[in-house]
């Protein structure tokens, strides 16, 4: 990949949550849109994370920074005030979070709890709804939202298990918010990337095997990494697919299409 891209997105505004460490599908997010030269706010889930993210942040020159934990009551709408009165406008939010009970994740869908769905479900899913609400208003100029899926959100993927309903519901929210929010010129998105050595993947039962599986599969006979997803949001994020919205884009290299 490049290490500069056209600057077409400069004078944009991006809020990216989900970086975790370099590795992040965010991070990747994050890198793409300021080489195309957007502005951040990048966050990062407490103090435990904030050594990893912090220096990434500051990499990226984001001027708006700081600790985000998506069930915690206020935060958002304190996140979003920052925004509001740092910049007054927003032009794309990028959601990459997903989180659910290692026992409940790494069991099968059947044995999942009552309250490990319900987590899950929350911050994987409708904490994407909840920023949405309060970014429309700060996208008065029109935006674009992306949050990140995965196929076994349409095919049964093995160990995938509970994440799979999940990743589902956050599809068809995405789908459902576009539809809303069209009018106003804002587009949704989910973004499906292939298998990625990311922290949150390594809770996942078995994870060699589907990478391994990916690399077999793919038509372009390539890995993907992290900025190709980057690249594919910036792209998304221009005039260039004004008229793209409610769709779940795959960047997995073709993984998707082969049987």
């Amino acid at each position: 990949m490049s290490e500069s891209f056209h600057p077409v997105l400069a004078g944009r505004k991006a809020l990216v949550v989900g970086i975790a460490n370099e590795h992040s599908i965010a991070y990747g997010c994050a890198k793409a849109f300021r080489m195309a030269g957007a502005e951040l706010a990048v966050t990062w889930l407490n103090e435990k994370a904030r050594p990893y993210v912090e220096p990434l942040a500051e990499e990226l020159a984001a001027p708006i920074t700081g600790a985000l934990d998506v069930t915690e009551p206020g935060a958002l709408e304190a996140l979003f005030e920052r925004i509001r009165s740092g910049w007054g406008k927003l032009h794309i939010l990028v959601h990459s979070i997903a989180f659910a009970p290692k026992a409940d994740l790494q069991g099968g869908l059947i044995d999942c709890s009552v309250e490990g769905f319900a987590t899950a479900m929350d911050i994987s899913c409708h904490s994407f709804i909840r920023m949405a609400r309060l970014a429309a208003p700060l996208m008065s100029e029109g935006g674009a939202m992306f949050a990140m899926s995965y196929y076994g959100a349409n095919r049964v993927v093995p160990n995938y298990n509970m994440m799979g309903p999940v990743k589902a519901a956050l599809e068809a929210s995405c789908r459902y918010l576009a539809y809303e929010l069209g009018p106003r010129r804002i587009r949704v998105n989910a973004i499906s990337p292939g298998p990625l050595k990311t922290r949150a993947a390594s809770g996942l039962k078995h994870f060699e095997l589907l990478l391994n599986e990916a690399a077999q599969k793919a038509p372009i006979g390539e890995p993907i990494d992290i900025m190709d997803v980057g690249a594919t949001c910036v792209y998304l994020a221009t005039s260039y697919a004004q008229r793209i919205t409610g769709e779940t884009v795959y960047v997995d290299g073709g993984v998707h299409i082969v049987a």
